[in-house]
C-alpha cells in the first residue's frame, strides 16, 4: 500500500492506531482475551514510520504548501506560469528531500499538481477546468461538487478542505476583476481568464455553504460545422441565419438556461463582415468575437459605498456615442431592453442580443415586460410598435431531454395586426420520437417565404427557395 493511501486511511475512524505503549479499550461484553487480541492488532499495525503515517495527506499538503509560500520570492510575476511552476518544483523537491518524505513517482506528481493548483490555479477545480469533456462545474458547498458532461449532471470525487477554502478560490477569481464578495455583497458574477462565466453565492444567502457555478467555454471555439454535425441545426437554417446577419437584420437569440444561446451568438457574430466596428456589452465578458475591430464593454457593480455602478442600460446608451456599426449585447434581463430597442430603431441595424424565454412568442412578451422595467410609463401599444419595428428574427434554442442543444425555431417578427405582434415560423423543430435516450427529430422549413427576403436580396444575397422548403412542398403536392 502506498504512503498516501495509508495517510488517507488514517483519517477514517477506527483506522487510527494507538501508540504501542497504550492498550486498546475493551468493548462492552468482551473479555480479557478480546482485549489482548485488540492490543496485539494495534501493536501489529504500528510500524517504524508510524509518525509519518499518522500525518494525513491533507496535513502534509498544507504544511508543504505553507512552507512554499514562506520561501517563494514574493515579488515573482505570478502571470509567468511556466517560471512559477519551475520555482515551485525546485522548492518542492528540496522540501521532500530535507524532510525525508518518500513518495512514489505518481504520488509525488499528484501532490505537486495539487500544491501548484493552490498557488497558481484554482485549487481542486483546476483538473476539472482542464477536462475538455466538462462544460459546467457546480460547487454546492465544500464537499459536494457536480459537473456537466454531454448535458448530464454527475457528482465527482473532488472536495475542498472547508468552506474557507472555497472562499479563497472565489476571491482568487473575482479579485483581478476588481469585484468583491462578502456578507454585505454575498453574490457576484465574474469570469475566468479564458472567458468562462462564474457565479458565486455565499452565506447568508446560500444555506449549504459557498455555491459556485462555472460555465466552461471550450478552449477551441465551436464552429458552425460542429453545430451541424451535432444536429443542433441544419445547413439550410444556418445559411438563412448567415444571410440575415450579412443583411444587417436585428436578431434576438432566446432559450432557457444552458440551451446554448451564447454559443449560438458567438457563431452568428462570426458572420459579421470584417471592417465593421462592433461594440459588445456584457455583465461578464464571455463573447469570443473573432473580428479585428471589436470594443468590449463590461458592466460594473456598485462599490462598498453603493456607488460607481454601471449598468447594461448605461453602456448601451454610451455605445451609441461610439460610432458602432453593430451593437452586440450578451443578454438583456431588465430595463436595458428599452435602450436596446432604441438602438435598433435608430440606425444600428444588425444588432444582436440574447434573452431567457421558453419559446419565441414568450421572448416578445418578456421584452415587453423588461421594457416596462426601465421606469417609463409607456403605453403597451407604443412598446409593441417599437418591438415590431426593431426586431426582425427570433432564433430559439432548447436543451432537450437527452442533454443535447438544438435550435427549435427560427421565427420572423412580421409586424402588427391591431395591438398584436404577428410572428411567422420560418424553421421549426419536429420531434419524431425518443429512442435509447436520444431525441429524434429535425429542424424543418415551414414552406413560408419570409418577408425579410426583400432586405436580404437588396444586400445582394440570393437564397434558393428550396432553403425554405418551397420547392419541395410543391413537389410533394404534385406527387
Amino acid at each position: 500500500m502506498s504512503l498516501l493511501e495509508r495517510m488517507k486511511q488514517m483519517q477514517e475512524p477506527g483506522n487510527r492506531p494507538e501508540s504501542s505503549g497504550q492498550q486498546a479499550d475493551a468493548q462492552p461484553g468482551e473479555g480479557e482475551g478480546a482485549s489482548r487480541l485488540s492490543s496485539m492488532k494495534v501493536r501489529k499495525s504500528a510500524s517504524p514510520g508510524a509518525d509519518a503515517q499518522r500525518e494525513t495527506y491533507s496535513n502534509l499538503k498544507t504544511r508543504i504548501q505553507n512552507r512554499l509560500f514562506a520561501e517563494m520570492d514574493q515579488e515573482m510575476d505570478v502571470d509567468d506560469v511556466a517560471e512559477v511552476r519551475k520555482t515551485i518544483l525546485i522548492l518542492f523537491e528540496k522540501m521532500l528531500s530535507e524532510e525525508r518524505i518518500v513518495l512514489s513517482r505518481e504520488e509525488r506528481h499528484r501532490l505537486f499538481e495539487a500544491i501548484a493548483a493552490e498557488i497558481i490555479g484554482f485549487g481542486p477545480l483546476q483538473p476539472l477546468f482542464e477536462d475538455d469533456s466538462i462544460t459546467e462545474v457546480m460547487v454546492n458547498g465544500a464537499k459536494n461538487i457536480y459537473v456537466e458532461r454531454n448535458g448530464k449532471l454527475t457528482r465527482v470525487p473532488v472536495t475542498f478542505e472547508s468552506d474557507e477554502h472555497v472562499l479563497r478560490i472565489i476571491d482568487r477569481i473575482v479579485a483581478p476583476l476588481g469585484r468583491r464578495i462578502d456578507e454585505s455583497s454575498p453574490y457576484v458574477d465574474a469570469r475566468l481568464p479564458d472567458g468562462s462565466r462564474v457565479n458565486a453565492v455565499i452565506e447568508p444567502l446560500s444555506l449549504s455553504g459557498p455555491t459556485v457555478t462555472i460555465r466552461i467555454f471550450s478552449k477551441v471555439p465551436i464552429t458552425m460545422d460542429q453545430l451541424i454535425e451535432w444536429g443542433s441545426l441544419t445547413p439550410e437554417c444556418l445559411q438563412f441565419l448567415k444571410a440575415c446577419v450579412e443583411a444587417r437584420l436585428n436578431m434576438v437569440i432566446s432559450g432557457g438556461t444552458g440551451s446554448g444561446k451564447t454559443t449560438l451568438l458567438n457563431i452568428l457574430s462570426s458572420f459579421i463582415p470584417e471592417g465593421e466596428r462592433i461594440v459588445t456589452i456584457e455583465n461578464a465578458a464571455e463573447l469570443q468575437l473573432r473580428q479585428e475591430h471589436v470594443i468590449p464593454l463590461e458592466s460594473r457593480p456598485p462599490n462598498i459605498e453603493g456607488q460607481g455602478e454601471v449598468t447594461i442600460q448605461d453602456l448601451v446608451t454610451q455605445s451609441l456615442r461610439m460610432r458602432p456599426d453593430r451593437i452586440v449585447v450578451g443578454e438583456i434581463r431588465d430595463g436595458a431592453a428599452l435602450a436596446m430597442l432604441q438602438a435598433m430603431n435608430t440606425g444600428n441595424d444588425g444588432s444582436m442580443t440574447t434573452a431567457h424565454s421558453n419559446r419565441p412568442r414568450d421572448t416578445i412578451a418578456r421584452i415587453e415586460t423588461m421594457t416596462l422595467m426601465a421606469g417609463f410609463e409607456l403605453p403597451i401599444r407604443a412598446i409593441r410598435e417599437q418591438i415590431a419595428s426593431a426586431i426582425d428574427i427570433v432564433c430559439h434554442s432548447d436543451r432537450m431531454r437527452d442533454g443535447s442543444r438544438k435550435v427549435t425555431a427560427v421565427t420572423e417578427v412580421a409586424g402588427m395586426e391591431g395591438d398584436i405582434i404577428t410572428m411567422t415560423d420560418i424553421f421549426s423543430f419536429e420531434q419524431t420520437g425518443y429512442e435509447e435516450g436520444k431525441v429524434l427529430g429535425k429542424l424543418r422549413p415551414t414552406g413560408l417565404r419570409p418577408i425579410c427576403m426583400d432586405r436580404i436580396e437588396e444586400a445582394g444575397i440570393r437564397l434558393p427557395p428550396q432553403i425554405f422548403g418551397i420547392g419541395s412542398r410543391q413537389k410533394e403536392v404534385s406527387v
